[in-house]
């Protein structure tokens, strides 16, 4: 008689203990990153990894040696004309596509106390104030980033059915609301934090202590432009 023994259960990560990321949130990167042969070698490197295709296979199409392929990949030397006219009839790219990470802008925005602006969502019939922090639309990520300072007043609703593609990270800065997501109910004080999946309903379900007011935080991906 053979005895069987269970996998054991999946065990959750003490709290409070630090979870290891694959990105360094203070990592900053070499200046040659900035340089234009960096970035050409950038270009290419993605435009043929999306074409899933090697750099053997890219050498063969172009006549270009391997050894000239891997100093162009790697940034350490700046291609002629020529070379990168046979890389872009090769990878089916426009010339101009090469010198894209070099000349995008890299974007900031600052906003004085008090001076955010304010906009009409749906939460502002219920009374809610929505303050917009700043606008970034993509930029070098492909993702867009709306931060919002919500005020909640006394002359403020309930209005617990909001709904939207992306993730949402809020922050309590004062007061006290229960904020709903899905079945969920989360009591928020000052310093709480909740990041979820916005296309679940979420909102504030019961005003506890006025004024609230928090930042609100919303992701999603760029929407690509239709001709």
């Amino acid at each position: 008689m053979t005895s069987k023994t269970k996998d054991p259960a999946p065990q959750k990560p003490p709290r409070g203990r630090a979870v290891a990321f694959s990105q360094d949130p203070h990592a900053v990167r070499e200046p040659k990153d900035n340089n234009l042969e960096m970035a050409i070698g950038h270009e290419v490197r993605a435009y043929r990894k999306k074409l899933g295709i090697t750099v053997t296979d890219l050498a063969a199409a172009t006549g270009i040696s391997l050894g000239m392929l891997s100093k162009i990949e790697n940034g350490n030397i700046s291609p002629s004309l020529t070379t990168l006219q046979s890389l872009s009839r090769a990878l089916g790219v426009p010339l101009t596509a090469f010198f894209r990470g070099y000349e995008e802008p890299h974007n900031a925005v600052f906003v004085k106390s008090g001076q955010g602006v304010e906009l009409e969502r749906r939460g502002t019939r219920a009374g809610h104030q929505y303050n917009l922090l700043g606008y970034i639309g993509g930029g070098t990520t492909g993702v867009v980033v709306e931060p919002y300072l919500i005020t909640l007043t006394a002359d403020s609703d309930v209005f617990p059915t909001f709904q939207h593609e992306g993730m949402e990270f809020l922050y309590m800065l004062e007061g006290e609301v229960v904020y709903r997501h899905g079945d969920q109910l989360f009591p928020m004080q000052p310093g709480d934090s909740l990041f979820f999946d916005a296309d679940a309903p979420h909102g504030p379900e019961v005003l506890v202590k006025l004024p609230s007011r928090y930042l609100s935080i919303i992701s999603y991906p760029q929407r690509s432009a239709k001709g």
